[in-house]
């Protein structure tokens, strides 16, 4: 049973994070053969000024050798 999470800066707004949902939960129904009742979503809204204390160092940074895509930058630099 997929669960995805996904954390982004906040102010998308509620149109944007449907069609994230419904994008996201097409690519995994079809690329993983899980039916839709199975997948669950949490987006996560994240003030820009404590995405590096709140996401990138503890769920990038520290799990970089788990990540299936790496991020192209590097905020501590």
């Amino acid at each position: 049973m997929p669960h995805l999470i996904v954390k982004m800066y906040s102010g998308r707004s509620e149109d944007e994070k449907r069609a994230l949902t419904a994008a996201l939960t097409r690519a995994v129904t079809a690329t993983l053969g899980y039916p839709e009742a199975s997948v669950s979503i949490e987006l996560e809204d994240v003030e820009p000024s404590r995405w590096v204390d709140d996401v990138y160092r503890p769920d990038v940074l520290a799990r970089m050798d788990r990540l299936s895509k790496k991020p192209g930058y590097d905020p501590l630099k």
